[in-house]
């Protein structure tokens, strides 16, 4: 009698695993999906079936709280999946379920999803659209050693170590706003995603300010103005597509080469009168990338940002390599703070994943005036150069048309230990300009030329013997530049000695870390 009993019993439990599975796997997102037509959303299993390769996810935590009423998988899927054949960790919140929020078993989930990353040592993509932690359950959530802090300490862990990839489809709240800051990139949908500490009704009774949730914390704000957004897109599907893509060009971890792909001429030939010898006249920097690398290759990180500068992946002769450069079509590509955060940070995550680095430099320098100096330049352009002085993956610095003062320091100038030093035949390398250097050498002298002419005639000599002085033939005959090319051999030249550096031996210290100027 208690063997039956305990069959039925048995039976039972194996029918309600069942019945939970399925509700939580079918019937849910069925149920839910009309909330997500408005938003054009896809439901939390839709995004993960877009972005992973087919039948591929392997979910844990399936039936997690699964004994409390309308919250399958406590709100967040979390597994692994593949992506072209490999393997990556998935987290991804149910916006139908609570809104996304975080409960005890969501915070667990999370945690056990990043320590998988660790511990298999594969990237992990965040797709975040959440309202934050459940204030009903802060005590379970919060405060213990396996509290929403456990998913930020590992994420801290993990950078530099595997790829960490966010797409943020909606809002990611409070404390959650902290996982796409610890993300090596964060896609944000435009209209839909969001990131803030408090929300604009916390800011109304807490500081008195009245803003609204869009430019408090929306997509384009973030892309705009504060950095915290890499790319913005239109879409779900916008935002996954680039997700991959964005993968495409990392390796899985540290210990791997970045993936190699067909070699492909460029979409053009880089022309001579593509820069202008005209030092301020602007140019387009993206023209002279399309003519250097190969077609359709680049990927460019953080474009709404601080677009003085340009970053991003893109495929020399099929090999991945960082791009940095000046753009000289706005602000005239000078250096300010944002700028040279952009810079450091892209340098930090190409050395991080042995990703060789072109900078590809036409720099007046860094920005001076009481407004920079109040933002901290100084400091921030110290970050830059110490992301710069701290890679030791294969860089070329090419000097396009013009690098003075601190520019050049920034741009991997040959202090810098870059594998080479190539110039284009115009290229100036100097302290400053002629212009302002033969102002701050001969103010007092110019002042005193009272007749215009002999004034303007004295100002020429002093500016042609500035730039005797610092002539590129006399910067070459010194092997302060390592090779001068025409802007057409250029890609040949760079792509010849990316082979010959190979898989360049890399020293590191035998300190903890430095102390960056952050």
């Amino acid at each position: 009698m208690a063997d039956q009993l305990e069959d039925v019993q048995g039976d039972g439990t194996a029918h309600e695993i069942e019945r939970s599975s399925h509700f939580a796997r079918e019937i849910w997102p069925l149920k839910s999906t009309a909330k997500l037509v408005k938003s054009k959303k896809l439901h939390a299993r839709k995004r993960i079936e877009y972005l992973t390769d087919p039948g591929s996810f392997v979910e844990d935590g399936l039936l997690a709280n699964a004994m409390s009423e309308g919250l399958p998988s406590d709100g967040v899927l979390t597994g692994t999946a593949t992506i072209e054949g490999r393997t990556v960790c998935i987290v991804a919140n149910d916006q139908t379920v609570k809104a996304g929020s975080w409960g005890a078993r969501t915070v667990e989930k999370i945690i056990r999803t990043t320590e998988l990353a660790l511990k298999h040592e594969v990237p992990i993509f965040y797709l975040i659209d959440s309202a934050g932690a459940r204030i009903t359950d802060q005590v379970q959530l919060f405060p213990g050693r396996r509290g929403a802090g456990r998913i930020f300490y590992n994420q801290v862990r993990l950078s530099g170590k595997v790829p960490q990839i966010c797409c943020l489809f909606g809002p990611s709240a409070a404390g959650g706003a902290y996982i796409p800051a610890f993300c090596d990139v964060v896609f944000m949908v435009e209209g839909n995603a969001s990131m803030y500490l408090g929300s604009p009704r916390m800011a109304e009774v807490v500081i008195g300010e009245f803003t609204s949730l869009e430019e408090m914390g929306g997509a384009r704000m973030h892309a705009t103005v504060s950095g915290c957004g890499d790319n913005l897109v239109q879409s779900d599907e916008e935002a996954l597509d680039a997700a991959r893509d964005y993968l495409s060009y990392l390796p899985s971890s540290f210990r791997e080469l970045p993936p190699t792909d067909v070699a492909r001429p460029p979409a053009r030939e880089l022309l001579d009168h593509d820069i202008p010898q005209e030092a301020t006249a602007g140019y387009s920097i993206h023209k002279i990338i399309d003519s250097i690398f190969d077609e359709e290759s680049f990927f460019e990180i953080k474009p709404l940002w601080a677009p003085e500068l340009v970053v991003g992946w893109a495929r020399l002769d099929g090999k991945v390599v960082g791009i940095v450069a000046n753009n000289p079509l706005v602000k005239g590509g000078v250096l300010f703070v944002d700028s040279a955060d952009k810079a450091a940070r892209f340098i930090w995550n190409a050395d991080a994943f042995n990703i060789p680095l072109v900078f590809l430099a036409d720099v007046p320098g860094f920005m001076i005036g009481s407004e920079v100096e109040r933002n901290g330049i100084i400091r921030h352009g110290a970050k830059m150069i110490t992301a710069v002085s701290e890679a030791t993956v294969t860089k070329f610095s090419v000097i396009l048309r013009k690098a003075y003062g601190a520019g050049l320091y920034a741009m991997s100038g040959p202090a810098f230990e870059p594998d080479a030093t190539i110039c284009l035949p115009s290229a100036k390398i100097a302290v400053m300009g002629p212009e302002p250097a033969v102002n701050a050498v001969y103010a007092n002298k110019i002042a005193a030329i009272e007749d215009e002419s002999e004034r303007e005639l004295f100002v020429k000599e002093k500016r042609r013997e500035y730039e005797q002085d610092v002539d590129l033939l006399r910067l070459a005959s010194d092997l302060i530049v390592d090779s001068v090319v025409q802007p057409g051999e250029l890609r040949t030249e760079l792509i010849r000695r990316m082979r010959a550096a190979g898989q360049k031996e890399r020293f590191f210290s035998e300190r903890r870390h430095g102390v960056p100027p952050v």
